[in-house]
């Protein structure tokens, strides 16, 4: 289960990609613009400014999001929905999916599969974090290796479920996309109090732990988070009252059916 508040803890560094891919879609005027994984929808309210003539959609597979989404004061259309089941409406001119597709098995073939079924000019958008090899998912898949909690949660550690940048770009370019590929290390300075969980952790509560969170019981959730919390510590010192914390995104913008509107 998704908490919008534990997401929304550290907004202003998980919107930063957001607005950083956006910059990257030249769309003009487009009819429909579909945020997919639109999370708690806050960023995608924003879209409205700034397509104020075109029709938004966000959609997520979670409810406790789309109820979140649901309470802003926006003319947005928000939904459940899960991406692996959706198709793109003919007026479909932009598709926007960011930190998404990591949690989606076999999402490159989603990619060009949405790239040959939007209209030719389209725009396609999407980010990932490529982080799974950084000490945070190194701490998170030593500890849950330990023998407290191997058999519950060793079937839930992934090895980097993305690609590198060359890759989609790749994937995007043989479905007939001109393609924008990057990747991007944030270097996010994040507040330590003395008072407080060190800020990596509740991070990583935000997104990455949800899963080991659900697996467990309250006792087994406690014992796991204290000795996640020692490891990161160990990882992450704090230096001047702030934890420096990398962290690594793959973004792909890719527009469809523009190499055939070029040679013709």
């Amino acid at each position: 289960m998704w908490d919008p508040a534990v997401y929304l803890r550290h907004g202003d560094e998980r919107s930063r990609p957001f607005h950083d891919l956006l910059a990257r879609v030249a769309a003009d005027r487009p009819r429909t613009v579909v945020d997919l994984g639109c999370g708690p929808g806050t960023l995608t309210a924003g879209l409205a400014a700034r397509w104020p003539d075109s029709r938004i959609v966000g959609l997520d597979s979670s409810p406790q999001m789309i109820a979140r989404a649901n309470s802003l004061d926006t003319r947005v259309g928000f939904g459940v929905a899960d991406v692996r089941d959706w198709h793109p409406r003919p007026d479909t001119d932009v598709v926007i999916s960011n930190a998404v597709l990591q949690w989606v098995p076999g999402h490159r073939e989603l990619l060009t599969r949405w790239a040959a079924e939007l209209p030719a000019g389209a725009w396609l958008a999407m980010q990932v974090p490529g982080n799974f090899d950084a000490p945070s998912h190194r701490a998170l898949r030593e500890v849950a290796g330990r023998p407290p909690w191997q058999a519950e949660l060793a079937p839930l550690q992934r090895e980097a479920p993305v690609a590198d940048p060359v890759d989609y770009a790749g994937s995007l370019a043989a479905a007939g996309c001109v393609v924008d590929a990057w990747e991007t290390t944030y270097v996010h300075l994040l507040a330590a109090r003395p008072d407080a969980d060190h800020p990596v952790l509740t991070w990583m509560e935000g997104t990455a732990l949800r899963p080991v969170r659900a697996a467990l019981d309250d006792a087994g959730w406690s014992a796991f988070r204290a000795a996640l919390a020692v490891r990161l510590a160990e990882a992450y010192p704090v230096r001047h009252g702030q934890v420096y914390f990398p962290f690594r995104r793959i973004f792909a913008v890719a527009r469809t059916g523009a190499r055939a509107q070029e040679s013709s």
